[in-house]
């Protein structure tokens, strides 16, 4: 009766251990759940295509045969290599980054300096109203506009250039768009403006997370100007920094509609670049070549994220 009693209490323990442990994984398993709808998303629209383009680029996939595609190995990856073209691409998309990064981190950080400064709220509201117009611009919109500005004949930029201040002349005015020199930086002053008022306001929400009473306290100890902002401002918003050269690192080097209003498809334009090359090569040229058109991606896809590993590192908080 005793051992029959032991037995039951065993089994019991064992139960209650298990139910435990049962509630406990219940419990564990439940912030899963929440993130569940956000795994499938990210699997979905994010994970299966870059394996599945990591796939074609090993094949000579076309969209539009009827042969299924056949395993080519590094076939591309050789080609795209080999191909002048790609380098110069290549190239041309890092010009066009070195254009227009620097003006998303040091303008916009101007800015915001001067509009957290502003001691009146409304008018630092107004101010940041104004500049969060181009932001709120559809892309359409800001295409047409300074595709407008940019024009040769009725541009009013020209027209400041030869009427107003006699720059030049109507022969030898400036030809921003169409393939010339001029096309890499008129884009990159247009996409600078775009987002000029979007950074600002990184850069006015890491200015308000600074105590006002560390700089107050830097100037009644004597300090400069620049002083405080090199050793109080500028380690605050290095985190802002840090985001906004990786984020828009990763734009510069993959913008495609810009290139195709302003540039088109001229391979001797500098707006030729590697995203042209590879919208080219799969849906523009007779050829279709997807599979090329795929190792062209994937070239480009993890040459950026090596730069942005050293950009993490460069500019990463410190301290």
């Amino acid at each position: 009766m005793a051992e029959t009693t032991l037995s039951d209490q065993m089994t019991a323990r064992h139960a209650e251990s298990f139910g435990a442990r049962l509630t406990a994984l219940r419990h564990g398993m439940t912030p899963w759940w929440f993130l569940l709808p956000a795994i499938l998303f990210f699997a979905g629209y994010q994970a299966y295509p870059i394996f599945r383009v990591l796939w074609i680029s090993f094949t000579d996939y076309q969209y539009l045969s009827s042969e299924p595609a056949k395993f080519v190995g590094l076939a591309n990856y050789i080609t795209a290599f080999n191909d002048p073209l790609m380098w110069a691409s290549l190239w041309r998309a890092a010009l066009f980054t070195i254009m227009f990064l620097p003006g998303t981190i040091i303008l916009p950080l101007l800015l915001a300096i001067l509009v957290d400064r502003v001691s009146n709220q409304r008018v630092a509201t107004v101010y940041r109203v104004v500049l969060l117009i181009p932001a709120v611009i559809p892309s359409t919109l800001v295409f047409v506009l300074w595709k407008w500005m940019y024009n040769y004949q009725v541009g009013p930029i020209n027209h400041l250039l030869v009427d107003i201040f006699g720059l030049f002349t109507l022969q030898n005015a400036p030809q921003w768009l169409g393939g010339t020199p001029l096309t890499l930086p008129a884009i990159a002053i247009m996409e600078v403006w775009w987002g000029l008022g979007y950074h600002t306001i990184f850069f006015l929400a890491g200015l308000a997370a600074i105590p006002r009473d560390l700089p107050e306290a830097a100037r009644i100890d004597g300090a400069s100007e620049w002083s405080i902002f090199w050793h109080i401002t500028r380690p605050a918003l290095a985190p802002i920094m840090m985001i906004l050269v990786v984020l828009r690192f990763g734009t510069a080097m993959a913008v495609i509609d810009e290139y195709l209003i302003f540039g088109g498809f001229n391979r001797d334009s500098p707006t030729y670049t590697w995203t042209i090359f590879m919208y080219d090569q799969a849906f523009k040229l007779g050829l279709w070549r997807q599979g090329f058109a795929a190792a062209i991606g994937m070239i480009g896809a993890v040459g950026m994220m090596i730069v942005m590993i050293f950009l993490i590192r460069i500019f990463r908080p410190r301290g």
